[in-house]
């Protein structure tokens, strides 16, 4: 008998005959002998939809009563389908964040599971009985409703499966595992049978959409076998998250990432001395916003231009921010916004030990006159930021300069 958490995305449960089709899977589950845990995001649509509400009555609605209201989604949609369970003739039983004992840190909108105690749905699972759980949501230490940000509910489900000590997560959404490439815009793009923790983890942050950042950290670091597979394809065997293998060395390129929720903002004139950059983001990572790339020109009369990304949705926010920091420095010019910008990166644990995959990269996109904005670069990822409007090109162009239709075509001999 195996102890395996189900997690269910919001278009997986977007209705209720598809809520009622999903608690037919995790029945099937059950009679074929395995203890279930189920963590179940809104439904499709849902924390838009609230999210929109809350913006009719607020410009910028303050985060704590936005995340009471958002963690209403996943309630709903996990009370139906404990009742959907139960229709069926099964013990099944829902909880909430708070029931769960899954508390967090205080940043609210894209908090941090602290710790998690799980010890009602233990005893539910002693009993028998079917835990549904409300993904997305916790508590922090002063009681206060928390959200995990988007996609939260994958790192709910990974995370708990770890305190269960659970010997599967599957992660059940609507395409059928991890592709090379977003198969919406390349044709040709292949679904992975399997990819490193680390790979995955890259691919995550920099836009693919099929796990949350943070639940590939959790599955890594407490070592949970992680399946990611389509709800709605009965067959299909989807795409393995495990730990790194000799085989995976051999391939240059695992996939091509892109993400369009990239903001710039430049901030001109800054004063080049020491402790400047250290004050603008201190002052960023106070209000909790995560910067990517980061850029400094070289000093010119003693001053300098700073440049750096951070997401789109976090960007006007920022950039109020910026400008009272950035004149309390002394910096001479305006500060600028660009939120016509986009990210593509290449991601491969083959990257370690071969050269020439940059220039291999920046030669392709030169070749189609996509000018690159910014670079960055680690061990197994190059990410580039370009113009918006060149996104779905670079990621076609980097598809096929790489091989990556073709697996025969991917290993670092080419």
């Amino acid at each position: 008998m195996a102890l395996v958490v189900h997690k269910y995305g919001g278009t997986s449960v977007g209705d209720i005959s598809k809520i009622k089709a999903v608690a037919e899977k995790i029945a099937e589950a059950k009679n074929a002998g395995d203890e279930v845990v189920v963590v179940v995001s809104a439904m499709a649509g849902e924390t838009d939809r609230l999210i929109g509400l809350a913006h009719q009555i607020c410009d910028i609605p303050r985060e704590r009563e936005l995340d009471l209201l958002l963690s209403s989604g996943e309630r709903i949609s996990c009370s139906l389908l404990t009742l959907a369970l139960q229709a069926l003739g099964y013990n099944a039983e829902a909880f909430t964040g708070r029931q769960v004992g899954i508390v967090t840190d205080s940043a609210h909108t894209k908090a941090r599971i602290k710790r998690i105690t799980a010890d009602r749905v233990k005893t539910a699972i002693e009993k028998g009985k079917i835990a549904v759980v409300a993904g997305f949501q916790g508590i922090d230490e002063a009681e206060d409703v928390t959200t995990l940000g988007r996609g939260g509910s994958d790192t709910t489900a990974v995370a708990l499966a770890a305190a269960l000590n659970a010997d599967l997560c599957i992660i059940y959404t609507d395409v059928d595992g991890v592709y090379t490439a977003d198969p919406n815009i390349v044709a040709d793009a292949r679904r992975l049978d399997k990819i490193s923790y680390e790979e995955m983890l890259e691919l995550a942050s920099l836009g693919a959409k099929v796990l949350q950042t943070r639940s590939v950290e959790f599955a890594k670091k407490y070592q949970v076998p992680l399946l990611v597979k389509s709800t709605f394809e009965k067959e299909g065997k989807g795409t393995m998250v495990v730990e790194e293998d000799r085989d995976m060395e051999k391939v240059l390129v695992a996939g091509v990432a892109h993400d369009k929720n990239q903001a710039k903002i430049t901030i001109s004139g800054v004063p080049d001395r020491p402790g400047i950059a250290g004050n603008i983001f201190s002052r960023i990572a106070e209000k909790e916003i995560v910067i990517d790339m980061i850029i400094q020109n070289v000093s010119d009369q003693g001053l300098a231009d700073i440049s750096f990304t951070l997401p789109r949705t976090e960007s006007k926010k920022a950039l109020e921010l910026v400008k009272e920091v950035a004149k309390g420095i002394g910096a001479k010019e305006e500060v600028a916004l660009d939120t016509d910008i986009a990210k593509v990166s290449i991601v491969g644990v083959g990257m370690r030990s071969h050269s020439g995959v940059a220039a291999r990269m920046f030669s392709a996109l030169a070749a189609e006159n996509i000018n690159i904005l910014m670079i960055s670069t680690s061990e197994i990822k190059i990410s580039c930021v370009i113009e918006a409007k060149y996104t779905e090109l670079a990621v076609r162009t980097l598809h096929k300069t790489f091989g990556l239709e073709n697996p025969s075509l991917v290993t670092s001999s080419m």
